[in-house]
């Protein structure tokens, strides 16, 4: 047997019922029903709840453990009465009773709970992210994030584009904010600066002759903070493509958007329509702004006021 794991907390099942099998994880939460302890093992996959007796010669030690202690039990797996399935988890149908265990990680007293979902303050939750980021919320966005820089790969492959990586050490080349700079060992008294976007960069790739570039790029820039941004850095589909239109980069982009936009859209609804194009024109006449909310339907109305006084 695995010296941490035969399966993932996330992958029993009914069909593993009678198995011996190993897991590792955190201890999520943990209830005391008196004759028997109950926990709840997370690891990356998910949960799987795991039962000792009180006879059990773990139980002591499991119960000391404060949550988001690490181990490693051995059982087996036991399909749960009908009036105790859990049908919120994926696992619900199943528990795994206790036979040995190995205490991987004890843990501290928690400076913030990671079980739920209630707010802390944010210099807490920076100073103990490897905390903040076992919440499940968070854990699912770091999840998510991956998987659709994924997809947005997959897609631009899929339709001939290449991925490059450019330098990060680079020459100064201003765009709209500061850059950031970094000192060099070899030349004292002067600076790398780490790009604003890989702008030049792409360009000589285009120059050279590699038809369709993109990448997942790092932008750093000195400004403040937006509300669609985080200050300093972040990351941007970048792309360039060479003897081609403004149709051209159109019809590259859309289905990109769209497919990911489909792919991770849930119970939401994405329309199939094409994007609308609104003229610069009509833009600033109708929203007052050359990137409209259109989701919010804010026009500008014209209103003519007539009075009598007026004649």
């Amino acid at each position: 047997m695995h010296t941490y794991r035969t399966h993932t907390c996330g992958e029993l099942r009914r069909e593993h019922v009678g198995k011996t099998v190993r897991l590792s994880g955190w201890l999520h939460r943990k209830r005391d029903h008196g004759g028997l302890l109950f926990v709840d093992l997370r690891d990356n996959y998910g949960i799987t709840q795991i039962v000792l007796l009180p006879e059990n010669p773990h139980f002591k030690t499991l119960e000391r453990l404060r949550v988001e202690s690490v181990v490693s039990v051995t059982g087996e797996v036991v399909a749960r009465d009908a009036d105790t399935i859990n049908t919120g988890l994926p696992t619900g149908e199943v528990e795994m009773h206790v036979a040995d265990m190995d205490v991987q990680s004890e843990a501290a007293e928690l400076p913030l709970p990671v079980f739920g979902e209630p707010e802390y303050p944010e210099d807490i939750r920076l100073t103990h992210r490897y905390l903040d980021l076992r919440r499940e919320t968070l854990h699912a966005n770091i999840l998510l994030r991956s998987k659709i820089i994924s997809s947005i790969r997959r897609r631009m492959i899929e339709q001939d584009f290449t991925e490059f990586q450019t330098p990060i050490l680079t020459a100064s080349s201003p765009e709209g904010a500061r850059d950031f700079l970094v000192p060099s060992r070899l030349h004292p008294g002067q600076f790398y600066a780490l790009p604003q976007a890989p702008q030049q960069f792409k360009q000589l790739i285009m120059v050279s002759g590699f038809d369709k570039y993109f990448q997942i790029a790092p932008c750093f820039r000195d400004e403040d903070s937006r509300a669609d941004r985080s200050p300093g850095e972040f990351y941007q589909l970048d792309m360039e493509m060479s003897f081609c239109t403004q149709e051209d980069v159109f019809a590259a982009i859309e289905p990109v958007l769209h497919g990911v936009f489909a792919e991770f859209a849930g119970d939401r609804v994405v329309p199939d329509e094409p994007f609308a194009r609104i003229p610069f024109a009509e833009a600033m006449l109708k929203y007052g702004t050359d990137k409209p909310d259109c989701a919010f339907r804010l026009r500008f109305v014209m209103c003519l006021i007539w009075s009598p006084a007026m004649m």
